[in-house]
């Protein structure tokens, strides 16, 4: 599997003032740039009236793009991307849509609203490491169901799925190291009547440490 890399948790918004000019960040998860482009694409039809949809994205495998959107070159794009890159973060779209308020802000003033609004929009999507996981699968009597997903938490696992049907049938996620201990205490506590199934390895995105 690949190392961990760092992407959006989800999707971001914010929305930035100056001097009356609107500035609204959106960003995305994406995993290509064709679902990068769409992004663009559709953030441009739904902000039509606005005098500018600047954009930006990166990808792990190494794509780096930007667009000014009639700006002048090197206000928009550029400083958007630059905040992608100083905080490590790939797989994601960003564009900042502006409604011009009347009042030339300049290349400084700018760029400086440009990267804000996107820093404050990938603020709201929140950081995470890309990093494989094991996928575990468990069937599980209703009466421990909640004690078992207690030690999924515990144990820093995500619950995908649950089927009910004459048990719990769940799919769980657990980054690597601790899918061994998850399994140990799920044992103990049913006498070893109950075994995790594993599944294989998947990449997912589990919160920043800061």
């Amino acid at each position: 599997m690949d190392k961990g890399y760092f992407v959006p948790l989800g999707e971001g918004q914010a929305e930035l003032v100056e001097k009356r000019s609107r500035f609204l960040g959106h960003l995305w998860p994406v995993a290509d740039e064709a679902q990068a482009r769409a992004r663009i694409e559709e953030t441009k039809k739904r902000f039509h009236d606005a005098r500018h949809n600047c954009w930006c994205y990166r990808l792990h495998t190494g794509a780096e793009r930007y667009g000014d959107d009639g700006e002048p070159q090197g206000t928009a794009g550029v400083p958007m991307l630059s905040v992608l890159q100083k905080a490590e973060v790939t797989d994601a779209v960003c564009v900042v849509t502006r409604y011009f308020g009347g009042v030339l802000l300049g290349a400084g003033g700018l760029a400086r609203a440009y990267g804000q609004a996107a820093r404050d929009a990938l603020a709201a999507a929140g950081i995470g490491e890309m990093r494989p996981w094991l996928r575990l699968e468990l069937a599980c009597p209703y009466a421990l169901l909640e004690q078992v997903k207690l030690l999924c938490a515990q144990g820093q696992g995500v619950v995908e799925e649950i089927s009910y049907a004459d048990t719990a049938a769940l799919t769980l996620r657990f980054p690597l190291s601790q899918a061994p201990g998850f399994a140990a205490r799920v044992g103990e506590l049913t006498a070893g009547a109950l075994t995790p199934r594993e599944l294989g390895q998947v990449m997912a995105p589990a919160p920043r440490e800061e």
